[in-house]
């Protein structure tokens, strides 16, 4: 697509947005004074079977619930582009890839070291291809107990600046942050700017959560997930069921969009979970799901 005026580097300036978003730009210009909040759960029964089944033909890596979760929220993403909107310097863009970015323990320690991880789907990525690309990258930074690159490292050397300094160059980070001015170098592998930055507490056994955005990058969407648990749920035809269920909370910046858009992209979660064969198919594919 041929870039504009206003455009930014790997987004596109969305220009055609109605005169109440545009002055709530101005009512509302932090992403932390605009979170939404919502609680729900997915019924992950269909999920589970696929994912023995999947299990069983490779035994080099193991596919998860969370590798699932990752690629139906690109999945939704793809489909659902509204959802790969941010806010920045009160304007609104859409961004022409999807990140989705979340933290894994170096160790399962109190005091063990955080990495970032990042997933950037492709249009032909199924979920052999997602599961496999975060398996090796979760072991290989489970290899070293301290980072060893990349985000991780520019962290630690800003983190290595007197404080006094560090408020200069972090005013001056902020407004080209603004202008969207922030060199490549310093964007690629922050979570500030991915498209969904996810957390997997399911996988310390704990509960999902509500987490808040952050008022830098561009990030717009972060979604907790919660552990795996057997659950007796109301089914369509009337009967009650004990099904596997999992817990997650979002938080999402309301001016990218409105509550019914944002329920109808959820929803689209619980259909890919419901029929998890859509999970085999290239990303780009349409679910057929009917709104």
């Amino acid at each position: 697509m041929k870039r504009k005026w206003g455009d930014r580097p790997g987004a596109r300036y969305i220009r055609d947005v109605s005169g109440l978003t545009t002055i709530i730009f101005h009512l509302m210009p932090k992403r932390t004074e605009s979170e939404v909040y919502l609680a729900d759960k997915i019924d992950c029964t269909e999920l589970v079977k696929f994912i023995e089944k999947k299990n069983a033909e490779h035994d080099n890596y193991k596919t998860t619930i969370f590798h699932c979760f990752v690629l139906a929220v690109a999945r939704m993403i793809k489909e659902r582009p509204g959802m790969n909107r941010y806010v920045q310097g009160r304007r609104m863009y859409e961004r022409d890839s999807i990140s989705l970015m979340f933290m894994a323990k170096r160790r399962f320690a109190d005091y063990a070291e955080e990495s970032f991880m990042q997933v950037v789907p492709k249009d032909t990525d199924t979920i052999d291809e997602v599961s496999h690309q975060i398996y090796g990258d979760v072991r290989e930074a489970r290899k070293h107990e301290h980072s060893t690159g990349g985000m991780d490292a520019t962290i630690d050397a800003f983190a290595k600046i007197p404080r006094f300094l560090l408020m200069l160059v972090f005013r001056f980070i902020r407004t080209l942050d603004f202008f969207g001015r922030v060199p490549k170098s310093l964007k690629e592998g922050d979570s500030n700017y991915s498209t969904v930055l996810l957390s997997n507490l399911g996988s310390i056994k704990g509960p999902a959560v509500y987490h808040h955005l952050n008022n830098y990058g561009t990030n717009s969407i972060m979604i907790t997930v919660g552990t795996l648990h057997k659950e007796e749920m109301l089914m369509p035809d009337g009967t009650r069921q004990l099904r596997d269920v999992l817990d997650y909370g979002a938080t999402i910046d309301e001016r990218i969009g409105d509550g019914f858009y944002f329920v109808r992209s959820l929803n689209l979660v619980k259909y890919i979970f419901a029929h998890p064969e859509l999970l085999d198919k290239p990303l780009a594919e349409p679910s057929g799901y009917e709104y």
